[in-house]
């Protein structure tokens, strides 16, 4: 059974900094692709960065590239999303998800599974 958990979340005022983290059960971990998506009010889930099974390869969208930062230690079994420099629009529920294969994409059907979410707010 894959378990997947957010936390890191919270409120924080814009230009400020918030790290989340997400914590993997499964032994396999080290052998797929993680990302990390989000899910504004109102609208819909949006890709936010991907890394592959070994971190050399990563992806961000547009939105986020140079303030956001996705990492994973496999030996943790643990993906974590550095933000900096959060902006209002970023206050969305944030979800980590398990890729289908050990390559990193930006493609929501590429990922078999996702967390539970965790809720970033960010005050102007």
């Amino acid at each position: 059974q894959v378990q997947l958990v957010e936390s890191g979340g919270g409120l924080v005022q814009a230009g400020g900094s918030l790290r989340l983290s997400c914590a993997a059960s499964e032994r396999t971990f080290s052998t797929y692709g993680m990302g990390w998506f989000r899910q504004p009010p109102g609208k819909e889930r949006e890709f936010v960065a991907a890394i592959s099974r070994s971190g050399e390869t990563t992806y961000y969208a547009d939105s986020v590239k140079g303030r956001f930062t996705i990492s994973r230690d496999n030996a943790k079994k643990t993906v974590y999303l550095q933000m900096n420099s959060l902006k209002p629009e970023d206050t969305a529920a944030y979800y980590c998800a398990k890729g289908r294969s050990s390559a990193a994409t930006v493609i929501m059907t590429g990922y078999g599974f996702f967390g539970q979410g965790t809720q970033v707010t960010v005050s102007s």
